[in-house]
C-alpha cells in the first residue's frame, strides 16, 4: 500500500485495488511503437486499480478523534503520526502539488492539522510553523479568485472558533476573525430546506459544538459514514459516540494504514470517468474488454441500489447516462436531485459544476414520453451553466479553463448534434492531464487526469486522420473519372459529404462504409440539383427508366450528356457496392440498393410533377413523399452492409429497419424545411412548414408552425434514440442503429443555427477532422 508523503511527493496516491482477476493483453493490431503499447498498458491496469490523492484536511479530523476508552488519548495515533512526519517545509499540509489556486485548500488543511496537533498536545514545533503559514496567507480566506473548497466559509470559521476553545492562540486580527465569523451566521441563518440540512450535515465539523448531531445522524450511511466523508464521520465521532462511525474510520485506517483520501468508498465514480474518457477521446476500442467490465459492475451495483452510486450525484449522473447510452435498461434515478436541493444548499453542489455539467448530461438522455423530471433538469441546469459562464465575477472557475470549457461545450453542442471525430478533437485539445477536483479538499487521481490517456489519444486521432486524407484523395479522383465535376449545374460538396462519414465512421476498418456514405452522399447532392434545376422532365423520366431497365447501351439509350454521366456514375457505383458487399455479407446486395435509388428517384418526380402543376398537397401526402425524398436512403442504407453484422433480407424487411428510417429522415425532411422556408417560398416552392400555414387556420403563423415542428422532431429524435438504445425485441444489430443515430446527429449539428450549419464553420470542422492533425507541443 504505497501512501502519499508531501515533501518527497513521489506517490501521492493511496491504491485502492478493484479488480485483481482481470489480465490484459496487448492488442496485437496496436501500433508497434513501444510508447504507445506502454501507454495502452499502463491504461488497461489502471481500470483495475484505482488511486486517489491523500487528503491531510481529512487526515487530521480522524486524528481528532478521542479513544472510546480515554478521552485523554487519540482514537488513531497512526494518523496523528502521519501529520507530524508529512509537514511541508513551508509549514503547511495539503496539495502535494501546489497551485497558486489552491490557497484556500491549504489553510484549511494546515488549520485541521494545526488543531489535531495541539488537541493532544505534541508536535509544538509543527504547530509555530503551521500558524506562520497561516498568518503570511490568510488573506486568500477571502479571495474570490480562488478555488474554494465545499463549505469553506462555515468550515474555516468553525476551526478557528475550535482553536479559541483548545486555547490555541491564532496570529489573526480580531476583525478579521469578526468577518468570518458574520460570513458563516449568515449562512447558519438562512432558510432551512432538504437540500441545506443535508448540506449542513455533511460540513458538520466547521459547526462543532453548535451542531444538531441527532439531525446529523439522519444521513449515517450503511457502512457507518456520513456522506462517505472521513472529515464528517470523525467530527460526528468526536462528538457523539456511534458504533457505526466507529467501524468505518477503523475500516479505512486498516484499509489504508496511517492517512485517508477526501472520500471512501471511491470506486465507482473513477472507474467510470476512465470509461467516459477513454471512449470520449477516442480510444475506446483499445479496451472493449474493460469497458464492458466496468458497465457490467456499474449495472450490477445500479441493481443493488449502492449508496455510492445513488447518493452523489456526480456518480448517479455519470452513471445513468453511461448505462442507458449503452442499451442497459435503467430508469431516471435523479429525483433525489431537485433544483431546490442545489438552489439552497449554501453553495454545496453550487460549488462544483462539474456535477451540474454531469446532470445536465444525464437528464438529455431522454427515450420515454414520461421523463418530465429530466426535462426539469435540463431547463434549471442550462439555466444555471449559462448564467456560471456569463458571470464574470467568478474568477476562480474563469481561471480554472478546463472546467469552463465543458460547460461550454455541453451547452453549444448537446449530445443529439455531436459528431464523434469534433468531439474527439474538442476533448483531447482541452484535456487537463492535472485535472484536480474540489470537495472540502481537493482530490485528484491518474484515473481522472493522466497523460497516458493524452498520448494514445493524440496517436490515435493522427493515425486515423491520415486514413482519411487518403480517402478523401481517392474520391477525388472518383468524382473526376465519373465527370461529376462536368455538371455545371451541380453543387459540389464532396469534401462535406465525407466529412459528415469521416466525423462519424470513424474506425479504420470501415473505410468501405465511409467511402459508400460519401459516393452515395455525393450522388444524392447531384441528382437532387438535376431534378430540382438541372434537367428536363424527359431527361427526369429517362433518368428513372435507365435505372429500372439497367444493362443498356448508355450511348444510345440516355437522351443527354447529363443523363449519361448521372446514370453512368450511378450504375457503376451500384455495381461497386453489391459487389464489395459480398465480403461483407456473402451476397450481392445490388438488387436492394438500386431499389432504395429509385425509391429516391421517384420521390423526386412525384415533387416535381407537383411543382409543375402547381398542385398543393395535403401535409401527410407531402411527408410521406417526402421523407424518402430528403435523400437519406441512399446514404444511410448501403452503408449498414459494411459496419461488420450481416443483415438479412428478414431484418432489411423488417417493420424496425423502416421505422428507424423513417424517424432520421422525417427529422431530416422537417430540419431542412424550417431552415430553407424563406428561401423556398420566395422561389414559390412548398414545403412542409408552407402547407401546415396553408391548410391551418388564418391565426396560423410561421413561428407557431415552427414550433410544433420543432416538437414533433424532437419527439421522434427521442423515439429514435429509444430504438436504438433498445435491446430487447429488437433485430437491428446495435451496430446498425447506431448508424441512424449517427446521421440524426449530423442533421441536428447542420441545421443547429437558424442559418444553417455556415459554410465557415463548415469549412473549419472539415479541417480539424480531415486536414489539420494535433500536435503534441500545442497541448
Amino acid at each position: 500500500m504505497s501512501l502519499f508523503h508531501p515533501h518527497s511527493c513521489s506517490n501521492p496516491f493511496i491504491s485502492v485495488s478493484t479488480d485483481s482477476g482481470a489480465n490484459p493483453t496487448a492488442d496485437t493490431n496496436s501500433s508497434n511503437d513501444l510508447c504507445f503499447k506502454d501507454s495502452k498498458q499502463r491504461i488497461k491496469k489502471m481500470f483495475n486499480q484505482i488511486e486517489l490523492s491523500v487528503s491531510s484536511y481529512d487526515t487530521a479530523w480522524v486524528a481528532m478523534v478521542p479513544s472510546p476508552t480515554s478521552h485523554c488519548n487519540p482514537c488513531f495515533p497512526a494518523c496523528l503520526n502521519w501529520l507530524l512526519d508529512n509537514q511541508l517545509p513551508n509549514g503547511s499540509w495539503g496539495p502535494c502539488r501546489p497551485h497558486p489556486l489552491l490557497i484556500k485548500d491549504t489553510l484549511s488543511s494546515t488549520l485541521a492539522c494545526v488543531l489535531a496537533l495541539r488537541r493532544w498536545g505534541v508536535g509544538e514545533e509543527h504547530m509555530t510553523k503551521g500558524l506562520r503559514f497561516i498568518e503570511s496567507h490568510f488573506c486568500s480566506a477571502s479571495d474570490e479568485s480562488q478555488l474554494t473548497p465545499i463549505g469553506f466559509d462555515i468550515i474555516f470559521s468553525g476551526m478557528v472558533e475550535y482553536a479559541r476553545d483548545l486555547n490555541l492562540n491564532l496570529p489573526l486580527r480580531s476583525t478579521d476573525i469578526d468577518v468570518l465569523f458574520h460570513k458563516r451566521d449568515l449562512q447558519l441563518r438562512r432558510e432551512n430546506s432538504k437540500g441545506r440540512e443535508a448540506y449542513l450535515a455533511y460540513v458538520s465539523e466547521g459547526i462543532g459544538k453548535h451542531q444538531d448531531w441527532e439531525m446529523v445522524m439522519k444521513y449515517q450511511r450503511k457502512n457507518g459514514s456520513l456522506f462517505n466523508s472521513p472529515s464528517a464521520t470523525a467530527a460526528t465521532l468526536s462528538h457523539l459516540p456511534n458504533s457505526g462511525c466507529l467501524h468505518y474510520l477503523t475500516a479505512l485506517l486498516d484499509k489504508f494504514e496511517n492517512a485517508v483520501p477526501t472520500l471512501h468508498p471511491f470506486h465507482v465514480f473513477p472507474r467510470l470517468c476512465m470509461l467516459e474518457t477513454v471512449e470520449s477521446l477516442g480510444i475506446g476500442q483499445h479496451f472493449r474488454e474493460e469497458i464492458t467490465s466496468v458497465l457490467d459492475e456499474t449495472y450490477r451495483c445500479w441493481l443493488q441500489g449502492e449508496e455510492e452510486i445513488f447518493l452523489d450525484l456526480p456518480t448517479c449522473a455519470l452513471a445513468f447516462r453511461i448505462l442507458r447510452v449503452n442499451g442497459y435498461d435503467v430508469s431516471s434515478a435523479l429525483a433525489g436531485f431537485a433544483e431546490e436541493h442545489f438552489f439552497n444548499s449554501l453553495g454545496g453542489y453550487l460549488k462544483d459544476l462539474d456535477a451540474v455539467v454531469e446532470l445536465f448530461r444525464a437528464s438529455q438522455m431522454i427515450i420515454h414520453p414520461n421523463e418530465q423530471l429530466l426535462e426539469k433538469h435540463i431547463s434549471w441546469t442550462s439555466h444555471f451553466l449559462k448564467q456560471e459562464l456569463s458571470n464574470t465575477s467568478k474568477c476562480a472557475y474563469k481561471h480554472k479553463q478546463n472546467i469552463m470549457q465543458k460547460v461550454n461545450d455541453a451547452l453549444e453542442f448537446p449530445h443529439y448534434a455531436s459528431l464523434e471525430r469534433l468531439v474527439y478533437r474538442r476533448n483531447i485539445v482541452n484535456y487537463d492531464v492535472d485535472d484536480i477536483r474540489m470537495l472540502k479538499s481537493s482530490y485528484s487521481s491518474l484515473s481522472i487526469g493522466n497523460k497516458d490517456f493524452l498520448r494514445l489519444a493524440v496517436e490515435d486521432f493522427n493515425a486515423c486522420q491520415s486514413i482519411y486524407r487518403e480517402e478523401l484523395k481517392q474520391l477525388e479522383r472518383w468524382v473526376r473519372e465519373k465527370r461529376l465535376d462536368k455538371l455545371k449545374f451541380a453543387r459540389q460538396k464532396l469534401a462535406y459529404c465525407y466529412f459528415s462519414a469521416a466525423a462519424t465512421l470513424c474506425s479504420p476498418e470501415l473505410s468501405d462504409a465511409r467511402l459508400t456514405w460519401a459516393k452515395n452522399g455525393v450522388l444524392t447532392t447531384v441528382v437532387d440539383d438535376f431534378f430540382d434545376v438541372g434537367g428536363s422532365e424527359d431527361e427526369l423520366l429517362n433518368l428513372i427508366q435507365l435505372v429500372e431497365k439497367q444493362d443498356l447501351d448508355v450511348s444510345i439509350d440516355c437522351c443527354s450528356e447529363e443523363v449519361e454521366i448521372i446514370y453512368s456514375a450511378l450504375d457503376n457505383t451500384i455495381s461497386e457496392i453489391g459487389e464489395k458487399a459480398i465480403a461483407w455479407q456473402g451476397r450481392n446486395i445490388k438488387t436492394h440498393v438500386s431499389e432504395i435509388w429509385l425509391d429516391l428517384l421517384r420521390s423526386m418526380l412525384q415533387e416535381a410533377q407537383w411543382s409543375k402543376e402547381k398542385a398543393v398537397p395535403t401535409v401527410d401526402e407531402y411527408m410521406r413523399n417526402g421523407y424518402i425524398s430528403f435523400a437519406l436512403g441512399p446514404i444511410i442504407l448501403p452503408a449498414l452492409y459494411f459496419v461488420g453484422p450481416r443483415l438479412s433480407e428478414a431484418v432489411v424487411k423488417s417493420g424496425e429497419y423502416s421505422l428507424l428510417f423513417r424517424h432520421v429522415s422525417t427529422c431530416g425532411r422537417l430540419l431542412n424545411d424550417i431552415h430553407s422556408f424563406k428561401r423556398e417560398s420566395m422561389e414559390g416552392k412548398l414545403n412542409a412548414v408552407s402547407l401546415h400555414i396553408i391548410h391551418g387556420t388564418n391565426s396560423v403563423t410561421e413561428d407557431h408552425v415552427n414550433q410544433e415542428l420543432k416538437h414533433l422532431i424532437e419527439e421522434r429524435r427521442r423515439e429514435l434514440h429509444r430504438l436504438v438504445l433498445q435491446k430487447n425485441d429488437s433485430i437491428v444489430p446495435r451496430q446498425c442503429k447506431e448508424l441512424f443515430w449517427k446521421m440524426s446527429k449530423v442533421l441536428h449539428l447542420f441545421y443547429m443555427k437558424d442559418d444553417g450549419f455556415t459554410s465557415h464553420e463548415m469549412a473549419n470542422a472539415v479541417n480539424a477532422v480531415i486536414h489539420e492533425p494535433i500536435l503534441v507541443d500545442q497541448l
